[in-house]
Protein backbone atom coordinates (compact mmCIF):
# COMPACT_ATOMS: atom_id res chain seq x y z
CA UNK A 1 0.00 0.00 0.00
CA UNK A 2 1.19 3.40 -0.99
CA UNK A 3 2.17 6.06 1.79
CA UNK A 4 -0.78 8.94 1.12
CA UNK A 5 2.28 11.48 1.85
CA UNK A 6 3.15 10.53 -1.87
CA UNK A 7 -0.08 11.53 -3.28
CA UNK A 8 -0.10 15.08 -1.84
CA UNK A 9 -0.27 18.02 -4.26
CA UNK A 10 2.65 20.49 -4.66
CA UNK A 11 -0.11 23.32 -2.65
CA UNK A 12 0.34 20.75 0.24
CA UNK A 13 4.05 20.49 0.00
CA UNK A 14 4.50 24.51 0.09
CA UNK A 15 1.83 24.92 2.86
CA UNK A 16 3.50 22.05 5.27
CA UNK A 17 6.71 24.13 4.41
CA UNK A 18 5.21 27.37 5.49
CA UNK A 19 3.76 26.09 8.66
CA UNK A 20 7.51 24.51 10.26
CA UNK A 21 8.81 27.76 9.11
CA UNK A 22 5.80 29.54 11.05
CA UNK A 23 6.46 27.25 14.03
CA UNK A 24 9.95 27.70 14.19
CA UNK A 25 9.64 31.65 13.76
CA UNK A 26 7.24 31.34 17.09
CA UNK A 27 9.51 29.63 19.06
CA UNK A 28 11.78 31.56 18.38
CA UNK A 29 10.22 34.51 19.69
CA UNK A 30 8.75 33.05 22.95
CA UNK A 31 12.66 32.59 23.44
CA UNK A 32 14.00 35.66 22.67
CA UNK A 33 11.20 37.27 24.33
CA UNK A 34 10.76 34.76 27.41
CA UNK A 35 14.33 33.01 28.24
CA UNK A 36 17.67 34.62 26.11
CA UNK A 37 17.70 37.77 23.77
CA UNK A 38 21.41 38.08 21.85
CA UNK A 39 23.04 41.41 23.25
CA UNK A 40 26.37 43.12 20.98
CA UNK A 41 28.08 44.89 22.95
CA UNK A 42 28.95 48.18 21.12
CA UNK A 43 30.97 50.31 23.07
CA UNK A 44 34.54 50.29 25.50
CA UNK A 45 32.35 51.18 29.09
CA UNK A 46 32.63 47.26 30.53
CA UNK A 47 36.34 46.77 29.53
CA UNK A 48 38.01 44.59 30.33
CA UNK A 49 35.17 42.04 31.11
CA UNK A 50 33.39 42.73 28.09
CA UNK A 51 34.94 44.45 24.53
CA UNK A 52 33.46 45.36 21.32
CA UNK A 53 32.28 42.75 19.35
CA UNK A 54 31.15 40.58 21.87
CA UNK A 55 28.20 39.04 21.58
CA UNK A 56 26.03 37.54 24.92
CA UNK A 57 22.83 35.55 25.68
CA UNK A 58 20.86 37.59 28.08
CA UNK A 59 18.94 35.13 30.25
CA UNK A 60 15.43 37.24 30.27
CA UNK A 61 14.07 35.17 33.00
CA UNK A 62 16.90 35.70 35.44
CA UNK A 63 14.99 37.93 37.94
CA UNK A 64 10.94 37.84 36.22
CA UNK A 65 9.06 38.06 33.01
CA UNK A 66 7.56 40.93 31.64
CA UNK A 67 5.48 41.48 28.61
CA UNK A 68 6.12 41.50 24.94
CA UNK A 69 7.27 45.26 24.18
CA UNK A 70 5.92 46.36 28.30
CA UNK A 71 8.75 47.86 30.37
CA UNK A 72 6.71 46.43 33.77
CA UNK A 73 7.28 43.16 35.08
CA UNK A 74 4.39 40.69 35.54
CA UNK A 75 5.97 38.37 37.20
CA UNK A 76 9.05 38.50 39.83
CA UNK A 77 11.32 35.37 39.83
CA UNK A 78 14.33 36.96 41.66
CA UNK A 79 16.29 39.93 42.76
CA UNK A 80 19.35 41.69 40.75
CA UNK A 81 22.38 40.97 43.23
CA UNK A 82 25.54 42.92 43.46
CA UNK A 83 28.20 41.96 40.57
CA UNK A 84 25.36 40.92 38.76
CA UNK A 85 26.10 42.48 34.51
CA UNK A 86 22.35 43.70 33.63
CA UNK A 87 20.54 44.96 30.22
CA UNK A 88 18.25 47.63 30.58
CA UNK A 89 16.29 50.18 28.39
CA UNK A 90 18.76 53.25 28.70
CA UNK A 91 16.26 55.71 31.64
CA UNK A 92 16.92 58.86 29.63
CA UNK A 93 15.87 56.85 25.98
CA UNK A 94 14.04 53.64 26.52
CA UNK A 95 14.52 52.48 23.18
CA UNK A 96 18.16 52.27 23.55
CA UNK A 97 19.60 49.31 25.56
CA UNK A 98 22.74 49.64 28.58
CA UNK A 99 24.80 46.87 29.69
CA UNK A 100 26.44 47.60 32.79
CA UNK A 101 27.45 45.90 36.51
CA UNK A 102 25.16 46.52 39.76
CA UNK A 103 26.89 48.30 42.50
CA UNK A 104 24.23 49.33 44.27
CA UNK A 105 21.27 48.02 45.68
CA UNK A 106 17.94 49.06 47.56
CA UNK A 107 19.15 50.69 50.90
CA UNK A 108 22.82 50.92 50.20
CA UNK A 109 24.91 54.02 50.21
CA UNK A 110 27.48 54.39 47.69
CA UNK A 111 30.50 56.81 47.78
CA UNK A 112 33.56 57.65 45.18
CA UNK A 113 36.62 59.27 46.55
CA UNK A 114 39.73 58.95 44.29
CA UNK A 115 38.53 56.61 42.08
CA UNK A 116 37.67 54.21 44.90
CA UNK A 117 34.28 52.82 45.64
CA UNK A 118 33.09 52.64 48.87
CA UNK A 119 29.42 50.86 49.59
CA UNK A 120 28.26 51.50 53.21
CA UNK A 121 31.32 52.97 54.05
CA UNK A 122 33.45 50.21 53.31
CA UNK A 123 35.73 50.65 50.08
CA UNK A 124 34.41 47.73 47.75
CA UNK A 125 36.97 45.36 46.17
CA UNK A 126 36.44 44.96 42.43
CA UNK A 127 38.97 42.84 40.59
CA UNK A 128 37.05 42.83 37.27
CA UNK A 129 37.19 46.99 37.02
CA UNK A 130 39.57 48.46 34.39
CA UNK A 131 40.92 52.34 34.66
CA UNK A 132 42.13 54.23 31.43
CA UNK A 133 43.42 56.91 33.03
CA UNK A 134 45.46 56.90 36.19
CA UNK A 135 44.86 60.83 36.75
CA UNK A 136 42.35 61.85 38.86
CA UNK A 137 40.35 64.47 38.28
CA UNK A 138 37.31 66.65 40.29
CA UNK A 139 33.84 65.35 39.10
CA UNK A 140 31.58 62.76 39.25
CA UNK A 141 34.00 59.96 37.45
CA UNK A 142 36.44 60.02 40.39
CA UNK A 143 34.20 61.46 43.29
CA UNK A 144 30.73 61.33 44.04
CA UNK A 145 29.12 62.09 47.45
CA UNK A 146 26.87 59.68 49.91
CA UNK A 147 24.01 58.61 48.01
CA UNK A 148 21.18 56.40 49.06
CA UNK A 149 20.03 53.85 46.51
CA UNK A 150 15.98 54.39 46.78
CA UNK A 151 13.73 51.43 47.20
CA UNK A 152 12.49 49.57 43.55
CA UNK A 153 15.96 51.31 42.40
CA UNK A 154 19.81 50.00 41.27
CA UNK A 155 22.76 51.82 41.04
CA UNK A 156 24.94 50.44 37.92
CA UNK A 157 28.32 51.10 36.89
CA UNK A 158 30.73 50.16 34.13
CA UNK A 159 33.82 48.27 34.50
CA UNK A 160 36.27 50.70 32.15
CA UNK A 161 35.05 53.66 34.87
CA UNK A 162 36.76 56.12 33.15
CA UNK A 163 34.65 55.60 30.09
CA UNK A 164 31.51 55.09 31.28
CA UNK A 165 28.00 57.19 31.36
CA UNK A 166 26.70 55.21 34.45
CA UNK A 167 24.56 55.90 36.96
CA UNK A 168 27.49 58.64 38.59
CA UNK A 169 25.88 60.63 35.34
CA UNK A 170 21.87 59.87 34.92
CA UNK A 171 21.27 58.41 37.81
CA UNK A 172 19.49 55.35 39.29
CA UNK A 173 17.64 52.08 37.09
CA UNK A 174 14.03 51.18 37.86
CA UNK A 175 14.11 47.37 38.66
CA UNK A 176 11.30 46.29 36.98
CA UNK A 177 12.73 47.73 33.62
CA UNK A 178 15.60 44.75 33.45
CA UNK A 179 15.96 42.98 31.04
CA UNK A 180 17.77 40.30 32.30
CA UNK A 181 21.45 39.19 33.28
CA UNK A 182 24.46 38.70 30.97
CA UNK A 183 24.91 35.30 31.32
CA UNK A 184 28.18 34.21 28.55
CA UNK A 185 29.40 35.09 25.39
CA UNK A 186 28.74 33.34 22.42
CA UNK A 187 30.53 34.97 19.93
CA UNK A 188 33.38 37.34 19.54
CA UNK A 189 34.46 38.99 16.72
CA UNK A 190 35.22 42.52 15.21
CA UNK A 191 34.77 41.07 11.78
CA UNK A 192 34.55 38.19 9.81
CA UNK A 193 38.47 37.49 10.43
CA UNK A 194 39.72 38.96 13.82
CA UNK A 195 37.76 35.90 15.56
CA UNK A 196 38.53 36.01 19.30
CA UNK A 197 38.39 32.20 20.02
CA UNK A 198 39.33 32.73 23.45
CA UNK A 199 36.38 34.85 24.35
CA UNK A 200 33.92 32.78 23.12
CA UNK A 201 31.79 30.42 25.96
CA UNK A 202 33.36 32.74 29.03
CA UNK A 203 30.49 32.38 31.72
CA UNK A 204 29.59 36.18 32.74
Amino acid sequence: MAESGLYQTPWQHLLEIVKIIAAAVVIMLLIRTFLFEPFIIPSNSMLSTLQPGDRIFVAKFSYGIHLPLAQKEILSLGEPGRGDIIVFPYPRNPRIDYIKRVVGLPGDVLEIREKQLYRNGEAVQEDYISHSSSQVIPGWRDFMRPVSVPPGKLFVMGDNRDDSQDSRYWGFVDKDTVHGRAVIIYWSSLNFINISWSRIGTLL
